[in-house]
């Protein structure tokens, strides 16, 4: 008998608290297998209702991301968004979300992080056939400057959608990652810091000053927390496995100058689930938002701390996810409206990423 079809009685409620699972983190669980929502009121009446299904969550994917083509069993590869795309049509949620395509206009946006002459040279390799940028863990082929691009595009429509009130949220299907991309350096399977140019775009487009970036992907996110390391306007927190690559991400690092005590680490060991990554959102990222009152929400949403990746050493489930979006989503809704635009990072066991992004997805709307 699955959990969703227990009576949940006051003695289970308890019993699970005290095993690490908050009432956030049970509602998770309960919509991830009968797919509903429950309200605080519900659990006093062991009542469950449907979720109304609305349009509030914005897609942004497009074919463009799978001509960014990597080696034969890479692990950053085309397949990763069709497992999603296939998992969200078998899961007959596509149909509830917007779908929306990549702006044009990214290109101009990508300098307020990146060098133009390394964005020059990112071109120029993809089109001679180089094989990689600055470090065989950034393959290309001769598409991928396009998608590169176009992934940071994806997310400025993202951002658009959510700030002229179509949506609430958006999800961004896109790749290559970006949150390893430095200033002037490729690395990490990642060219463009697509979270990053974001940032800059809502604070520089739409004048909000400031920008909670969330990182759950496993690895730190080096090239972000670089960009902002002495900037006051952008908090950056980071949970991931560490010591691990890229090598970056001690408690210590807490930013420089103006940017002292605006850079959030929450290093873990290895092995770790949900009930850390929720000790951590909880205990870490909760104030941290109180005092940083964000008017926008980035979540770098990597999958790769998801049990049984190939290449992480978590094992946070699809229903830790879920709880991860519901604290974020709370915090969204105390201090920027919802205002929330998730980036795809890593996640590299293909069946574990889908069903952790629907997760997400299905918490998001």
């Amino acid at each position: 008998m699955s959990l969703a079809d227990r009576e949940l009685s006051r003695r289970e409620v308890v019993r699970l608290a005290l095993c690490g699972v908050s009432l956030g983190c049970l509602d998770s669980r309960l919509e991830a297998e009968r797919g509903v929502s429950v309200t605080k009121s519900e659990h006093r009446g062991n009542r469950i209702g449907k979720k109304k299904m609305v349009t509030e969550t914005a897609f942004v994917y497009d074919p463009i991301y799978l001509q960014h083509e990597t080696p034969p069993g890479f692990s950053e590869s085309p397949q990763r968004l069709l497992s999603i795309v296939k998992k969200l049509e078998k899961e007959k949620l596509l149909g509830h979300l917007l779908n929306i395509s990549y702006s044009p206009d990214a290109l101009e946006w990508i300098t307020t992080v990146h060098k133009r002459g390394y964005m020059e040279r990112v071109k120029t390799i993809c089109q001679q056939g180089v094989g990689y940028v600055d470090s065989p863990d950034v393959p290309v082929s001769g598409k991928s400057y396009d998608a590169a691009v176009a992934a940071v595009g994806g997310v400025l429509a993202a951002v658009d959608a959510v700030m002229k009130g179509k949506v609430r949220n958006a999800f961004c299907a896109i790749r290559p990652p970006g949150h390893h991309a430095l200033e002037n350096r490729a690395m990490g399977f990642c060219i463009f810091n697509n979270v990053a140019v974001a940032a800059r775009y809502i604070q520089k487009k739409y004048k909000l000053a400031r920008v909670l970036i969330v990182d759950w992907d496993v690895h730190h996110g080096n090239g972000t927390q670089a960009a902002f390391y002495d900037d006051s306007t952008v908090f950056y927190f980071s949970v991931h496995q560490y010591p691990f690559y890229p090598g970056t991400g001690a408690a210590s690092e807490k930013g420089t100058g103006k940017g002292l005590n605006f850079t959030l680490n929450a290093p873990l060991p290895a092995g770790c689930g949900d009930t850390e990554y929720q000790k951590v959102f909880e205990e870490k990222l909760n104030p941290a938002a109180l005092d940083f009152n964000p008017d926008f929400i980035l979540i770098s949403s990597g999958f790769d701390a998801q049990i049984n990746d190939p290449i992480g050493g978590m094992s946070v489930t699809p229903e830790g996810f879920s709880c991860l979006t519901r604290i974020v989503m709370d915090i969204a809704r105390k201090y920027c409206s919802g205002r929330i635009v998730s980036v795809l990072e890593g996640g590299y066991n293909l069946e574990q990423l889908a069903a952790s992004a629907a997760a997400h997805i299905y918490q998001l709307r």
